[in-house]
């Protein structure tokens, strides 16, 4: 953002996670400038994440309390930083929930809340922010989709997660095309196995040096490996970047 003196808001939903890549993603953009605000489950956890990212990087920030699948309790947190903070200028959808049961375990309800989580509450929070984007003529949106959306899944997530988080690459291409004329970018990051509470405790530690050594930098990922690619993508001076989806896996899924 050093290049422009607009300011501008970046919105990171779930990012109240001490250790996850939306918080480390709220760092990364307040580094480059953007005001933030934190949309996530738990307000406790939001404004902890708001309070840390304004104390260390000197720019205003919002923590709110917002269920994605929720239309009005969206409306009502975008309002909010509307009314609080500089215009919204960049959308990382991250907020989602995995689930590694087997297609032949996994129920109707557990399937919908899977894709509610991911595609639903990605659709209402950029529906709600991408018409002011589209009305200023700038925007930058990042959709966090995962390597299990391209290869299938084969590490944490179940059908039902690899195909929400596939749902949300198309989704993302299309309105790519949509809104790129007004401006407005539209990409996707698929990271591979990343050092998350998601990740903490849930691998022995024989699986987990397989994993390593089948990944050719023999480390796993960190969140800001993650949260420096979605900065990357939310600069004004990405805006030829549109439609595409850059894995983050150390390149264990190379295509």
């Amino acid at each position: 953002m050093a290049s422009e003196h607009t300011p501008r808001t970046a919105v990171v939903t779930g990012a109240g996670s001490r250790r996850g890549i939306g918080r480390a993603t709220a760092h990364a953009l307040a580094a480059a400038g953007y005001h933030i605000a934190v949309l996530d489950l738990d307000k406790e956890a939001a404004e902890d994440t708001a309070r840390e990212v304004a104390a260390r990087h000197g720019v205003q920030a919002l923590g709110l309390a917002a269920d994605v699948t929720d239309a009005d309790a969206v409306d009502a947190a975008i309002t909010q930083t509307e009314a609080g903070l500089p215009p919204i200028g960049a959308l990382v959808n991250n907020a989602g929930i995995t689930s590694p049961t087997r297609f032949l375990d996994v129920t109707p309800t557990e399937w919908d809340t899977i894709f509610e989580v991911n595609v639903r509450g990605s659709y209402l929070v950029t529906h709600r922010v991408a018409t002011g984007m589209a009305e200023r003529g700038f925007g930058r949106i990042v959709f966090l989709s995962s390597v299990s959306a391209e290869r299938g899944g084969g590490v944490f997530g179940g059908v039902a997660y690899s195909a929400a988080k596939a749902a949300l690459l198309g989704f993302a291409k299309a309105l790519s095309r949509e809104l790129g004329p007004a401006g407005v970018t539209v990409n996707s990051v698929a990271p591979g196995l990343i050092d998350t509470d998601i990740t903490q405790g849930k691998l022995d530690e024989d699986r987990k040096a397989a994993m390593i050594a089948d990944i050719p930098v023999r480390r796993i990922g960190s969140v800001d490996d993650v949260a420096d690619v979605i900065a990357f993508l939310s600069r004004p001076e990405s805006g030829y970047l549109t439609g595409v989806t850059y894995d983050i896996n150390g390149g264990s899924h190379l295509h």
